[in-house]
């Protein structure tokens, strides 16, 4: 019992953060409002930003989709020995902060970064390429940053497939194609919409990548929080943008668990 005790202050402390959060959403020293909500929809800006929060995040699930299935495959059918080394280096950019990797991309795609000084000096370019501060170099930031995620989740669904299933398949007359698509995919599918729920999430709430490495057309809801508190210390304002997020979100959860059936899924695979 002992050991659950961090837990359940942990718990306390968000739902005390979140409470404390809807509460400045709600409350004006003139009581009870939802004033903040109707400005924020009614703002064509607001809905803006929160267009692109939304179409941001789902466009980095679908690059990590694109390039971590297969990768996640290769580490499941590597040796042992050759997917230790390719699982360190999965895992290894997490020992770096995000900032720190956010700025070694700038320093890459930078007008005088090492890609346009490399092609420049190849005789490829003749003016440096504007490879940074647009909706590109987000969503290639971001990808960066949330592909381990996708890598580490459908590889473990994948390493939890009965090998001897393969054989089988095989020996029912299937390719390797065959095998892949009508066995592999189907079984791993758990992990796919795992990983995806994940980096989805995870991307909603994105704030030092697109800062940094965006223009003015990819202000995301996060840092629209920031620069309401930070710079206008609107707080009741930026809870209620805080709120909306939160609230869309949790709403994109239950349909996205209703609409794929997430949880009957995991619990055929177990």
């Amino acid at each position: 019992m002992a050991l659950l005790i961090p837990a359940l202050l942990l718990l306390v402390v968000f739902v005390a953060s979140v409470s404390r959060m809807v509460w400045l959403s709600l409350m004006t020293p003139d009581g009870f409002t939802m004033a903040a909500d109707r400005h924020f929809f009614a703002t064509p800006v607001y809905r803006q930003v929160l267009f692109t929060t939304f179409r941001t995040a789902r466009l980095v699930t679908l690059c990590t989709i694109a390039l971590g299935y297969p990768l996640s495959y290769l580490l499941s059918q590597a040796s042992i020995r050759v997917g230790r080394i390719l699982t360190i280096l999965v895992v290894l950019p997490f020992f770096t902060s995000v900032m720190v990797r956010t700025y070694a991309w700038i320093v890459m795609l930078g007008r005088h970064g090492l890609v346009n000084e490399g092609l420049q000096a190849m005789g490829l370019l003749s003016a440096p390429l504007g490879l940074l501060y647009n909706s590109s170099a987000v969503l290639l930031g971001m990808t960066y940053v949330m592909l381990p995620y996708m890598v580490l989740t459908v590889y473990a669904t994948l390493r939890g497939i009965d090998p001897n299933l393969l054989p089988a398949a095989h020996s029912l007359g299937a390719g390797s194609w065959q095998t892949f698509r009508r066995v592999v995919v189907p079984l791993s599918l758990p992990g796919v919409l795992s990983g995806s729920l994940l980096v989805f999430l995870l991307s909603l709430g994105f704030f030092i990548t697109p800062a940094l490495m965006g223009g003015p057309a990819d202000v995301l809801l996060a840092m629209l929080v920031e620069r309401e508190i930070e710079l206008t210390a609107n707080w009741g304002f930026g809870a209620a943008m805080a709120v909306i997020l939160l609230a869309i979100t949790l709403a994109g959860v239950a349909g996205y668990y209703r609409l794929f059936g997430v949880s009957r899924i995991l619990d055929s695979n177990e």
